[in-house]
């Protein structure tokens, strides 16, 4: 047994008080009365074991925090999700957001850029700028920031297949506003195996996926040093039905797997380890959701640590976006959707998490409208400014509920990641149907409990009202597609089609020999070849995925 108080003593000087001299915190926390409210709360006397299992903020194994100060110093990063029709349009968003206080941006591509094929292939019909932006060359990505300063915002970006294509895209879009690569901040998700068990936006093979995976650390280590290569996600793999402990333990595998591949790629792990960043989901059940974090990060960092003997600290942290729960929404009385949302966000918050997306309320309808956007942000920014959530570190720490209920979690993921281990990692666990059997057991075990009432769900199977009024919803009109035909056309008839042709054949040259491929998309992207020329020539090398039914 340890004397906490006398650690907590200990880290406040050693850890804290050096941070503070740097970086004072936002400002004065104070009770309702106006007592001060602790840093970080401990018990009084001795805590069995706490060095093993809790140890403070900031400290291995990171139970209580990846920063010493949290939110006392810097709140998370509001990264609320957006991008519908046309560049132009969603840039209007973009910079609606931005004057509401939102501090980052987060694209959503619509789903034919997500899948690699340009506004005028033929499978686009019908999808071009329904679930995101329609991003077809850099010009598109130029548009979709304009005005907004790359060396200023921090952007998330959720693609997978393509990911080094856009992201080639905003370096070269970066460079029209005078912005060097090594000056951006963000993150691509670039995680291609959860698209195999849960989201289904791949397009090649597991192996040369995994190889542009690969590839994307060792260029983003070296050339661009703030940026995320990777969020490793656990948020469709919940959307898709799992339990909490399936999220972790799923999620987890995933990170094991791209570290593995990493180092067998000849790359130190504590080269690419410190830009490794997660994407949970946040639930509705509070006490879980928050046992949750609190287990994958600690879990992360023994598996860091003992695994694969991370040396740097950073490499150890479980750094996590959190979005909440789509599949919580409901179509019926979306307005209590406002009330699943803000418990959700609390949830992340009180958990500890970096950076943070809440739902809109009609959702489950349409693309969200500027006034549910706006609802949505403001929810976060009552969190921040209206509560003590952000007053103290991990306030739900200490709780026997919440300790027993991380430990669980914890427990639970152990056993999972052993059997995945036992199967030779996540790609062959994936090939097999593992996951994705136990993703679909989970959900329709779910439903039958909501199908039978065991699961209340206020406005579905509980106080349903027959007689609630519509309310205002938001389309995006098939239109939008001819017109970025029509860009797109221009855009081609505008350029040198041997330089064209001369940037497809390295690509492809490099495919085959998986070689370096992140330089040649960049050089590709400023001479105006676009996605669906590039992704075009690695499918005709790689092949396409197709999935196994099990």
């Amino acid at each position: 047994m340890a004397d906490v108080k006398s650690a907590k003593k200990d880290w406040e000087e050693t850890t804290v008080q050096p941070l503070i001299s740097k970086r004072p915190e936002r400002r004065e926390f104070l009770t309702a009365s106006g007592d001060q409210i602790d840093r970080l709360f401990v018990p009084e006397g001795e805590y069995p074991a706490y060095e093993d299992s809790l140890g403070f903020p900031g400290e291995y194994p990171y139970t209580r925090g990846v920063q010493p100060t949290m939110y006392r110093g810097r709140l998370w990063t509001m990264r609320q999700y957006a991008g519908f029709g046309s560049a132009e349009e969603t840039n209007q968003r973009y910079r609606y957001l931005l004057s509401k206080g939102q501090s980052g941006l987060s694209v959503a591509f619509d789903l034919p850029t997500q899948m690699g094929y340009d506004s005028d292939h033929s499978l686009a019909e019908g999808e071009v700028g329904k679930t995101g932006v329609a991003i077809d060359h850099v010009g598109d990505m130029q548009t979709l920031f304009n005005e907004i300063p790359l060396d200023k915002v921090s952007t998330s970006m959720t693609i997978n297949s393509p990911a080094t294509i856009l992201l080639a895209f905003y370096v070269a879009a970066a460079e029209q506003q005078g912005v060097d690569k090594g000056a951006l901040r963000g993150t691509i998700q670039n995680d291609i195996l959860k698209e195999y068990m849960a989201r289904g936006t791949y397009i090649y093979p597991p192996e040369p996926s995994m190889h542009l995976v690969v590839d994307s650390f060792r260029f983003l280590s070296i050339e661009m040093p703030s940026w995320n290569a990777i969020s490793i996600s656990g948020y469709h793999i919940r959307e898709a039905g799992c339990t909490a402990e399936q999220e972790i333990a799923f999620t987890l595998a995933d990170g094991v797997a791209y570290v593995e591949a990493a180092l067998s790629a000849g790359l130190a792990v504590d080269d690419f380890a410190p830009r490794l960043s997660f994407f949970f989901n946040a639930h509705n059940h509070l006490v879980e959701e928050v046992a949750k974090f609190r287990a994958a990060r600690r879990l992360w960092a023994r598996i860091m640590k003992e695994r694969f003997g991370a040396k740097n600290p950073k490499s150890l942290m479980l750094r996590f976006h959190t979005q909440t729960a789509g599949s919580m929404l409901t179509a019926q009385q979306p307005m209590n959707n406002v009330v699943r949302v803000t418990l959700q966000a609390l949830a992340a918050v009180l958990g500890g998490t970096q950076s943070l997306h809440t739902n809109s309320y009609d959702e489950a309808l349409s693309l969200p409208t500027e006034q549910a956007v706006k609802m949505a942000l403001r929810t976060q920014q009552i969190i921040a400014e209206e509560t003590d959530c952000a007053a103290s570190i991990d306030p739900l720490g200490g709780s026997w509920m919440v300790e027993q209920t991380t430990d669980r979690l914890e427990e639970a993921a152990q056993v999972y990641l052993k059997e995945i281990d036992d199967m030779g990692g996540m790609v062959s666990a994936i090939e097999d149907g593992y996951p994705q059997r136990e993703i679909q057991d989970a959900s329709y075990r779910w439903q039958m409990a909501v199908e039978a009432g065991r699961e209340k769900i206020v406005g579905v199977n509980e106080y349903v009202d027959e007689n609630e009024p519509p309310i205002e919803t938001l389309r995006v009109d098939d239109s939008v597609r001819t017109v970025q035909m029509e860009k797109l056309a221009a855009w081609k008839s505008n350029r040198d089609q041997v330089k064209v042709d001369s940037h497809l054949d390295a690509i492809r040259e490099a495919a085959e020999q998986r070689g370096h491929m992140f330089e040649l998309f960049i050089a590709a992207a400023k001479d105006k070849v676009t996605e669906g020329e590039m992704t075009g020539v690695l499918r005709e090398v790689f092949g396409t995925y197709r999935e196994r039914v099990f």
